[in-house]
């Protein structure tokens, strides 16, 4: 009986303890499911400013879906039949590097940077009707070439091509370039907390 009253107090004492924790076990998962879902909802907020610089003209006009670059805000064709090109730098006698420098040319309006080239076709965000590509497409099209967050990040804070859609000097007429709609340092921001939420993407309509 001693034996058997032991047991019964220890049982009691169990299920008690079990009774005190388990709401608590419940709270703190239903506090991680509400900061995950947070945590998606900012990331996804995050990739929409990402995505209104990487559709601006100044990224967007070499990151076409044609055999050519764009100029300018208009984004119409570039000047001198320029074409892509093997690697997208162009083809021999008139490659990118015949004009575009390391650094923008303010008195003749050539804009320049180190190693001046088209994005490949796996990265174009506009169809070939010149439209910019959704959301969600451009979402994929970042994510699905070969770089992880970090390397995205990374690319978005140090190519000096991206640096210079911030920076993209003066037009022939001497006037300045329009530039995206945040600053670098808002659009690395933003690209950091689109990572930091595991880079998601958007679903099309």
């Amino acid at each position: 009986m001693v034996c058997s009253d032991r047991i019964r107090r220890w049982f009691v004492v169990l299920m008690t303890i079990t009774w005190m924790v388990w709401p608590g076990t419940r709270s703190v998962a239903q506090t991680d499911e509400k900061s995950s879902t947070t945590s998606r909802e900012a990331g996804l907020a995050a990739w929409q400013q990402v995505y209104s610089v990487l559709t601006y003209p100044r990224c967007v006009n070499c990151h076409t879906a044609t055999n050519y670059p764009q100029q300018g805000d208009d984004r119409h064709r570039h000047l001198f039949n320029v074409v892509r090109g093997p690697g997208g730098k162009g083809v021999p006698g008139l490659n990118c590097a015949t004009c575009h420098q390391s650094a923008n040319a303010d008195s003749t309006g050539v804009p320049g940077a180190h190693n001046w080239h088209l994005a490949p076709l796996s990265m174009k965000w506009q169809d070939e009707n010149d439209s910019i590509l959704s959301s969600a497409d451009v979402c994929r099209s970042v994510t699905n070439n070969g770089l992880d967050g970090p390397g995205i990040l990374r690319h978005h804070e140090q190519e000096p091509l991206v640096l210079w859609a911030f920076q993209p000097g003066r037009r022939r007429d001497g006037t300045q370039r329009s530039l995206p709609p945040l600053t670098h340092a808002q659009f690395v921001a933003a690209t950091r907390t689109w990572v930091d939420a595991g880079t998601p993407c958007p679903q099309n309509p």
